[in-house]
């Protein structure tokens, strides 16, 4: 099988072109690729790193957006990761890292952004549920919303383990008489047609129309809730126009960066007649597709953080007690009387404490 027509080609070594010309572009083009993927990893890996010690310092309660934050930080960490070795083997046109490499760098590949989806989406119920029911989103406990967060990583597992089990480490011929290695699915066509389908179902489509659905939703909601909101008439900027902007935005990014990858995994398998690019292009949209890929881990932390109000306010407040304005009663929903819910600018449910509204306590 032709591995440049396999997912996850991105940790495979190009093959070798004859000629001096040939190995000129491919030398330009290999150095290109290797530049903006070290680029992407030191932004990328910096960016998630300090998204992850903030999210450790400023974390109070073990609440949906932080432990969300956490999860899609973790997995971008994990699919960074990886750049080294693909970048290695591009350079050294051979596959240093043996059988099990094959399987856990590959498998990185699909665990980490099935990870990345399925939080997302988590993230936009947890939206969802937090404007339509904020009280149950408020008694959820501790455990379960860490149960979920591991649901989600084991369920993306679940998935990536037919490609853990089926890819291994193959070799063949160069031009030169030596033997390059490579890694390679040991797939049926058939089977191996099947389970690309799937897993472009379960990463691109069913969260897309779930995420669809809740964004409709909510923007009904957003529109009714307006139009007798107290919070709208002091504040012109709807909310509608922060969160669902916000959210739609991490969300789109992540399809801009993934739907070409699964378009071009997936459009030699259902079209039989030979694409008849030459092998220059060939090799230059492989290199573009993996680079938008590993773009998404390095993109993410900005809008998950970088970019929303409620972190520039922990950065100017991160001196200050978070505790000097909350007293223990904060801490017992049941405190009717001295609990007040208030939709942040970002969308959050915020539980607050005392009559005064103050914007401390426990974010859902």
């Amino acid at each position: 099988m032709n591995h440049n027509k396999t997912v996850n080609q991105n940790v495979s070594p190009p093959a070798p072109n004859s000629g001096s010309g040939s190995s000129v572009d491919e030398l330009v083009i290999t150095s290109t690729f290797g530049t903006l993927l070290s680029v992407v990893y030191i932004v990328g890996v910096s960016g998630n790193v300090y998204t992850l010690v903030v999210m450790c310092h400023s974390i109070r309660f073990a609440t949906s957006m932080y432990i969300s934050i956490i999860n899609l930080a973790l997995a971008d960490l994990l699919y960074l990761s990886t750049i080294p070795f693909v970048v290695c083997t591009y350079f050294l046109k051979d596959w240093y890292f043996g059988d099990v490499g094959c399987r856990i760098l590959l498998s990185l590949d699909l665990l980490t952004m099935h990870a990345s989806i399925f939080t997302l989406t988590v993230m936009c119920t947890e939206r969802y549920l937090a404007v339509t029911k904020p009280l149950d989103t408020v008694r959820r406990s501790k455990s379960y919303r860490k149960a979920l967060a591991w649901g989600v990583w084991l369920l993306s597992l679940v998935l990536t383990l037919p490609m853990m089990v089926m890819v291994t480490e193959t070799t063949k011929s160069g031009p030169n008489g030596g033997v390059k290695r490579m890694c390679a699915p040991t797939w049926a066509p058939r089977a191996y047609k099947i389970y690309l389908t799937v897993l472009f179902g379960t990463s691109i489509m069913a969260p897309g129309l779930i995420i669809g659905y809740l964004y409709t939703k909510l923007a009904r909601t957003y529109l009714e809730s307006q139009k007798n909101s107290v919070i709208n008439k002091r504040n012109k900027r709807s909310p509608k126009q922060k969160v669902l902007v916000m959210i739609f935005t991490i969300v789109l990014v992540f399809w801009a960066c993934f739907l070409p990858f699964w378009i071009w995994q997936l459009f030699p398998l259902y079209q039989h007649k030979p694409l008849g690019l030459a092998s220059h292009t060939h090799t230059c949209i492989n290199y573009l597709v993996a680079c938008l890929t590993y773009s998404n881990s390095c993109i993410n932390p900005f809008l998950y953080t970088l970019l929303t109000k409620n972190y520039r306010e922990y950065l100017k407040n991160r001196h200050k007690s978070f505790y000097r304005y909350t007293s223990p009663s904060c801490l017992y929903p049941l405190r009717a009387e001295l609990l007040q819910y208030q939709y942040l600018s970002d969308g959050r449910c915020l539980l607050s404490c005392g009559a005064d509204g103050r914007n401390f306590g426990t974010l859902v």
